[in-house]
């Protein structure tokens, strides 16, 4: 034993003798894996949340940019301090004040709320279609779900518009199968919204709640119904329970980009339509008011970070039970 011990620490000295950076590579490479999520976040998440940050509590200006005080390292500490006292918090106080911003803040969450419910009543039947069909057929039944993707999306948006205008295809099949003797008004109406919503984002409804449905062992539905339990009842007891996760995958990721949505409401909801994206643009390109833009933004991103939240708390209660 001691022999072997011997030869081992000789061919390890031997290595370290014939490739004397080696450890250091090897330490060198661990740590930019570790460091380059970190670096990624900052430069594309942390540093643009900074600048708009420090936008959101500057003070509008007619000037380029259009906005006060604007800082110039070239000018010295002593006048970026005394840019930094002109900062304030007026911008958030003004959205407060103003119920316009309130009531689009609402508007943005109710309607994206009921579109999350509309994909995932339509998404669960889909995916666990999916994850319960041969396995030779569900790679074709996954592409078929991302074929969408494959087209712009502004493209497809433009196409709701042929189908759900007041002349447009869905009109003129119910009226020549007699369903209906004029034409129905969806175009400009929260009807189009969530058509628009819910066929944007149901991919990402689908493809989360199958991820989870597949991986479900099927010998526990079998199981629950050996004991006497119904399919409804084995379903509710056995299968949702199991597949919360994709649930809650699947609704933070239409949700979210729900709530910030500018080109479905603008395109398919009309000029009444109030939505905080939308109220955003205006801010930034109609109004040039970048400052109240970047506070309406900060709070925006602060209410989003809420579900996320509740999505990681609820990750971490599952994962514990596990154990």
């Amino acid at each position: 034993m001691a022999n072997a011990a011997v030869d081992k620490q000789a061919v390890g000295n031997a290595k370290s003798m014939a490739d004397p950076f080696g450890p250091v590579i090897t330490a060198i490479t661990s740590r930019l894996v570790i460091i380059l999520p970190y670096l990624w976040l900052s430069v594309f998440f942390l540093i643009p949340f900074v600048i708009v940050l420090k936008i959101s509590l500057s003070q509008t200006a007619i000037a380029m940019p259009p906005y006060i005080p604007v800082f110039d390292p070239a000018d010295g500490l002593a006048a970026l301090w005394e840019g930094l006292k002109q900062l304030s918090l007026d911008n958030y106080l003004w959205l407060i004040d103003d119920a316009l911003y309130i009531n689009a803040y609402l508007s943005s969450i109710i309607i994206a709320g009921i579109s999350t419910f509309i994909a995932l009543l339509i998404g669960y039947p889909i995916a666990y279609g999916m994850a319960r069909a041969p396995a030779t057929l569900r790679p074709t039944l996954l592409m078929l779900v991302i074929l969408p993707f494959w087209t712009s999306f502004l493209i497809r948006v433009y196409a709701w518009i042929g189908i759900l205008k007041p002349e447009g295809l869905l009109n003129q099949f119910l009226i020549g199968l007699g369903v209906i003797d004029e034409p129905l008004i969806i175009m400009n109406t929260h009807k189009a919204i969530f058509i628009g919503i819910v066929y944007s984002y149901l991919p990402f409804m689908i493809l989360p709640l199958y991820s989870s449905l597949e991986k479900m062992d099927h010998s526990l539905i079998e199981a629950a119904q050996d004991l006497g339990c119904r399919p409804m009842t084995a379903f509710w007891k056995v299968t949702f329970p199991l597949s919360l996760p994709g649930v809650f995958a699947g609704c933070l990721l239409v949700f979210i980009p729900a709530v910030g949505e500018f080109v479905i409401p603008d395109l398919l909801g009309g000029s009444q339509t109030l939505m905080i994206g939308k109220t955003l643009w205006n801010e930034f390109f109609s109004n040039r008011d970048w400052p109240v833009a970047s506070a309406v933004a900060i709070v925006l991103l602060i209410l989003l970070l809420v579900p996320i939240m509740l999505f990681q708390r609820a990750q971490a209660k599952a994962q514990e039970q596990g154990r």
